[in-house]
């Protein structure tokens, strides 16, 4: 088994340090192959803030994570500060995080491509472009169709509530096209701070094969949506001749993290059904 954490829309600057000390005992004890950041490390893409999520994420590492993917979120370009905005959008980021803001996971069970579908122009809203279109064709092309193959990007590719179809990323249609006839398998994301495990044919009945939307909520701010807790995801990835994902999600509750919720995650034409332990729609407040 290969397992993947997924924390997203972090927003240092609104943590708790309840939340953050819960989610330390959960990596102390679980542990994770892999840890996936899909965004909005910081509220206002400060110095401070980004040295703070630096140093948090390196503390998740020291608990035998061997692995790291982080992708900035809109959050982690600077809105006030103009000059910066548009001159140097990305230099806090780049700072603490590195120079690379697609970066790419691979090993011999899985692909993970990051995209930064963020842009100084636009306040919030993501797109993906006809190049990263193309760029992740590419990739996909020269991959293992064995692989599990992951896209991660900080905005959400499908909705699972009417309000939230404005923050779709812009382009969504045409890059779930592409990517489903080269093999794509799960698009991963966060932003509206809301989480769901969805089959994407529903929305997007063109898709050639099946694509599984896995939103995380956000896991350590203040800035909760609604109903929903803090949260995570973690995905347990079967290395069988067949491809399955569970998902778990897990909820800050009672000063500790638990599951919530799990999702089986299939891609044989004769079992692409979505399988939940409970499955329940959140009441959303608006937070991104």
């Amino acid at each position: 088994m290969t397992t993947i954490l997924q924390i997203s829309d972090t927003h240092f600057g609104t943590e708790q340090q309840p939340v953050l000390d819960a989610l330390e005992d959960h990596v102390r004890e679980h542990g994770a192959d892999l840890l996936i950041l899909s965004g909005d490390i910081t509220q206002r893409a400060r110095d401070k803030q980004f040295e703070a999520g630096l140093a948090y994420v390196q503390r998740l590492e020291k608990y035998g994570i061997p692995a790291t993917l982080v992708i900035p979120g809109n959050h982690d370009i600077p809105l006030y500060n103009l000059f910066a905005r548009f001159m140097t959008p990305y230099a806090n980021y780049q700072r603490h995080f590195g120079s690379d803001l697609e970066p790419t996971y691979e090993d011999e069970h899985l692909l993970v491509i990051g995209l930064n579908t963020t842009h100084p122009k636009r306040r919030k809203d993501g797109a993906v472009t006809s190049e990263q279109i193309q760029r992740v064709v590419d990739r996909l092309n020269k991959t293992s169709k064995e692989k599990l193959r992951i896209v991660v990007a900080h905005q959400p590719f499908g909705a699972m509530v009417l309000s939230d179809l404005s923050n779709l990323q812009g382009g969504a249609g045409d890059a779930l096209t592409a990517w489903a006839d080269a093999g794509l398998d799960l698009v991963m994301g966060g932003h509206i701070h809301l989480p769901y495990v969805l089959p994407l044919s529903g929305q997007y009945p063109e898709l050639s094969r099946e694509i599984w939307i896995v939103q995380a909520g956000t896991t350590l701010s203040s800035r909760v949506r609604g109903s929903a807790p803090n949260s995570f995801n973690r995905l347990i990835v079967g290395n069988g001749e067949t491809k399955c994902v569970e998902v778990e999600r897990w909820d800050f509750i009672d000063k500790r993290f638990t599951v919530a919720e799990r999702f089986n995650l299939t891609w044989k034409a004769e079992e692409q059904a979505l399988e939940t332990d409970r499955h329940e729609v959140l009441v959303p407040g608006g937070q991104q």
